[in-house]
């Protein structure tokens, strides 16, 4: 797999002034890892333990300090050039003044030594004691007998010529402070940071540092690795948990909680940083306010190992909230609501206009404007749902629509579209056996016209039903289905709109919509399908939607990855790969895959037009494809190289 970086935290069992002990803790886990991460990050002063106090200032242990860095770094060369980055803490002395540092170290050589910046002396830390703070600057320092980069202005480059990242390291405190290095480190091009740490436990502090890390990840639009001292430093008067933590662009990637022991191994995706940094013009523009600052760009010539699978979880849903599902589902619900009855005041209409097909999308657009109504205390039957039967509705979808409607309080019409469309037929000449696109779409627009017209004889407007899978697939009818005048499901992908409709409308019937639990439960289990064809001689559904585009969850995967990320074809393919490999629900083969992300390219693309005019409608997730907002695209996009082919 393309582009992720493979990062270790562990908090190593600490010997207290005995670098030795500490040397060989370290050198157990390297060697188990060295060829499993292309980093493996320490806590703060690991070499010599964080609690060390008084004992800092005692020549033995500086001297021991020199020689135990030495050693691990000799033991580092055995591995080669292709043997993991290891970085730990340790005390630097540098012209008769003591640093905490952090020593950056590869295939027998130390690449940098990054001192601390901020030094806290307050409440139970007194640094300052001990070591000394150092200005942003650098100059090359000895260590043993090797000449080595040091100072806080330093970014390593990690990789080969082609396939590098750029590291930036900060050290425990310096998070905690208004202005982190790592905010410096991030807009002078750091992609990820590393901090050795040895924060301490008291009563919410664990949240508090899941926050601080979680937040610099998302505004500084990186990754984040945290490391801290464990449970073996001293406690004399505080105690240490060994809470390691990884976030990436503000996403928590995986953690060892507090006084559980482990190692935490993760991916970095670099494509998903790039992604972000490019997109984010203000990320840009916070660097002149840094310019007097200058960083030194030191090299670590190492080969980022190869990764066959990432190592993170992979949703094949990235769509639809994982945790906390009511709550998220209801923040998605309200944001609908919330846009369509501003719209209502803001138009002074009498009523809205909904078709009813008894399906998903209707069902959620529904819900929403019932919502909306009772929210501005309007009468339940301000909205006017109109089911219109065609040629290819079934008794379910039909029933199941009625009693949606009838539950919710609606002002329920319906208006068969049969004659209408077979006058239309005879007027251009098609004939009603060819069940061609024409067939279709003149139902589509008929269906449209019934609405817009009692939408005018009502003083009303029409409410879209059409949800974002849909649109980016093209898979609605040119100013048929495709047009409205507000769209509440513009923004919600198909995946999202059956865990809304599953999850909101149980919690509507349990909070003043009742009885509406069956009839939810019946529409979720209905196949997706716009019902333009006749049914089976046994009156189910026999046009399937997914059975011509394909299946909407590929489609959402493939939608997510391309446009809140902008990955390439084949690094959509791999991390699908992983989804379905990790995935118990939902299994598709390779050839699949690629059949289906080739049908979601050529779709997409061709049917870019539809979009440059698409309603109005509130967008409520990272995604969306609204031409007055996030996707500005022409329709003539050549997109053949999107394609798997022979070629690949």
């Amino acid at each position: 797999m393309e582009n992720l970086l493979r990062v270790l935290t562990a908090s190593p069992r600490v010997h207290i002034g005995n670098v030795t002990k500490n040397c060989d803790e370290i050198k157990s886990i390297y060697k188990e890892y060295a060829n499993k991460a292309d980093i493996i990050l320490m806590p703060e002063l690991s070499l010599t333990g964080y609690t060390c106090a008084d004992l800092f200032e005692n020549r033995n242990l500086l001297d021991n300090t020199v020689s135990g860095l030495m050693a691990l770094t000799k033991f580092t060369e055995s591995f080669g050039e292709n043997g993991s980055a290891l970085v730990v803490g340790a005390p630097i002395e540098v012209s008769g003044e003591l640093y905490n540092c952090a020593a950056f170290i590869q295939n027998g050589k130390i690449i940098a030594v990054v001192p601390k910046t901020y030094l806290p002396n307050y409440g139970e830390f007194y640094e300052k004691r001990w070591f000394s703070a150092r200005e942003y600057d650098f100059e090359n320092i000895e260590i043993g007998d090797m000449t080595v980069p040091f100072g806080n202005n330093l970014i390593i480059e990690l990789g080969q010529k082609g396939k590098s990242v750029k590291i930036g390291i900060e050290i425990c405190e310096d998070a905690w402070t208004p202005i982190p290095p790592s905010r410096i480190l991030a807009i002078n091009g750091a992609e990820i940071i590393l901090n050795l740490s040895a924060s301490n436990e008291v009563i919410g502090k664990e949240q508090y540092r899941r926050n601080l890390v979680g937040n610099i990840s998302s505004t500084c639009l990186c990754g984040y690795a945290y490391a801290s001292a464990g449970i073996y430093e001293s406690t004399s008067d505080i105690v240490f948990s060994g809470h390691n933590l990884m976030y990436e662009n503000g996403k928590l990637l995986g953690e060892i909680k507090p006084f559980e022991s482990g190692i935490l191994i993760r991916d970095f995706s670099l494509t998903k940083i790039r992604h972000d940094r490019i997109a984010n013009k203000s990320f840009a523009d916070c660097k002149g306010m840094f310019n007097g600052r200058n960083f030194v760009k030191i090299i670590c010539n190492k080969k980022l190992m190869q990764k066959n699978e990432i190592l993170a979880k992979v949703s094949m849903t990235p769509f639809v909230p994982s945790k906390n599902r009511l709550e998220r589902c209801t923040s998605i619900f309200n944001m609908q609501v919330a846009g369509l009855q501003r719209r209502l005041e803001a138009t002074k209409s009498k009523c809205v206009v909904i078709g009813v097909s008894g399906g998903l999308d209707s069902t959620l657009a529904l819900l929403v404007a019932a919502q909306a109504v009772r929210n501005l205390n309007l009468p339940s039957k301000t909205v006017v749902g109109i089911t219109m039967p065609g040629f290819g509705t079934t008794k379910r979808t039909k029933s199941n629509s009625i009693t949606l409607m009838e539950k919710l309080g609606c002002d329920i019409r319906e208006i068969s579209i049969v004659k209408a469309t077979r006058q239309h037929f005879e007027d251009i000449g098609h004939d009603e056996s060819i069940h061609d696109i024409t067939y279709e779409n003149c139902q589509a627009r008929e269906r449209t016209q019934v609405l817009m017209d009692v939408a005018n004889k009502e003083g009303g407007f029409v409410i879209g039903t059409g949800d974002l899978s849909e649109l980016a697939l093209g898979w609605c009818t040119y100013n048929g289905d495709h047009m409205s005048m507000y769209a509440v499901n513009t923004s919600i992908p198909k995946t999202l709109v059956r865990t809304l409709v599953d999850e909101i409308g149980h919690h509507l019937g349990r909070n003043g919509f009742d009885g509406i639990d069956e009839v939810i439960e019946d529409i979720i289990d209905t196949p997706v399908s716009p019902e333009l064809l006749p049914p089976n001689a046994d009156g189910t559904i026999a046009q399937k939607t997914e059975d011509t585009v394909g299946s909407y969850i590929l489609h959402d995967f493939f939608l997510y990855y391309t446009l809140r990320y902008g990955m390439k074809p084949n690094e959509i393919f791999e991390l699908c790969q992983t989804a379905v490999k990790q995935s118990d629900e939902y299994k598709f083969d390779d050839a699949e895959i690629k059949k289906w992300q080739n049908v979601f390219y050529t779709r997409f693309f061709r049917q870019q037009f539809k979009r440059n005019c698409m309603p109005d409608g509130v967008k409520v997730g990272t995604v969306s494809v609204s031409p007055r907002g996030d996707l500005r695209l022409p329709s003539e996009i050549e997109f053949e190289e999107f394609l798997f082919g022979d070629k690949q």
